[in-house]
């Protein structure tokens, strides 16, 4: 059924969607991007995800906040080559962007026109990539004050630290050299005009100096491939990294590591550490196969490709990036253990 755009916010507003999304979708915009009765909204969604997006328009509707709903098949076929002129527009009036979507092959470069957008104008933005019922039941209900307080310790002692460590007993022994030159930044959940977050939240990151080592992902790997492969505990996928540039990739599962090789030789760049991240939502208490929950696991992540340089400080550039998680890590920040197969040592 094709809605006309100038009727997207009533059809949403009017939608029925499960009760239970209800206190995800208040923390998102009461807690999370604190939005105010006299901010412009814009909310982006799609077919598959407009359910969610009518709990988080209801409570925008609660608040009294204008907003401008969208959805994005009616206004280009997917997967999109290029996010619609209409939202980019949109975006240009708006204090709040909410963009609660399911990711498809090759949509990358539309996320990135959109959050161009944000950056320049330091719109607080809620990025929700592939959120579903079980996060809106889970992450989505999180204590984000308890998760910023364990994410500022951590940000704290890695701007100061010149090495991290982390090990797993499934085999993972990687060593990160930091350079001081670039940025760590905190997306705990509770989301600034200066860094836009993905909700649910809690990670820290930077791009690395130099990253050395194995690294056995039996979480899950990012963009598309989470959708398709999902958890990877029963088979992982392992990794050895030098001098920063993936070098190996092995799996039972050839159509991962085929997949996966891939999708990291798309560019120049795209085989390069862009991202040296830990996750700090205690909340979490497993990998569940969807990257943009578990990326934010409490444990070491990393991505492939675009380092985020508007925000790192990185001069590198890379038209992908594709985040790969684990489990039970043991890390050390110089030569302070702060976590223990998975357990923070440090108190929120």
């Amino acid at each position: 059924m094709s809605i006309p755009v100038s009727d997207t916010n009533s059809h949403l507003s009017s939608l029925a969607f499960d009760p239970e999304f209800s206190p995800g979708a208040r923390n998102a915009v009461n807690v999370c991007l604190r939005i105010q009765p006299r901010e412009k909204v814009t909310v982006i969604t799609d077919e598959a995800t407009q359910e969610i997006a009518a709990s988080i328009v209801h409570e925008l509707d609660e608040l009294g906040a204008p907003y401008q709903a969208w959805i994005l098949e009616e206004l280009a076929p997917r997967p999109l080559s290029g996010l619609p002129q209409e939202i980019l527009e949109d975006l240009e009036t708006s204090q709040v962007s909410i963009f609660a979507v399911q990711a498809q092959l090759n949509e990358l470069r539309s996320r990135m026109q959109m959050t161009d957008v944000v950056n320049r104008r330091k719109i607080r933005h809620a990025h929700m990539v592939n959120i579903n019922s079980q996060i809106m039941l889970q992450g989505m209900r999180a204590d984000y004050q308890k998760v910023d307080r364990i994410s500022t310790k951590v940000v704290d002692m890695v701007r100061r630290a010149r090495h991290i460590h982390a090990k797993t007993a499934a085999g993972t022994d990687l060593h990160a050299d930091l350079n001081p030159n670039y940025k760590w930044l905190k997306t705990s959940g509770i989301i600034s005009p200066d860094k836009w977050g993905n909700l649910p939240g809690g990670e820290v990151f930077t791009c690395p100096g130099e990253v050395n080592g194995t690294f056995v992902i039996d979480g899950v790997v990012g963009d598309w491939l989470c959708a398709k492969f999902g958890d990877l505990k029963e088979n992982p996928l392992t990794i050895q990294v030098k001098k920063n540039r993936l070098t190996e990739a092995h799996s039972r599962n050839q159509q991962l590591e085929d997949d996966f090789w891939r999708y990291t030789h798309t560019d120049e760049n795209s085989d390069a550490v862009g991202e040296f991240a830990i996750g700090t939502n205690i909340e979490l208490k497993d990998v569940i196969g969807q990257i943009l929950q578990d990326e934010k696991y409490p444990g070491i992540h990393i991505a492939f490709g675009n380092p985020y340089g508007a925000h790192t400080g990185a001069e590198w550039d890379s038209s992908t990036h594709i985040d790969v998680v684990g489990r039970e890590f043991d890390i050390w920040v110089d030569d302070q253990q702060i976590m223990q197969k998975g357990q923070f040592l440090i108190e929120a």
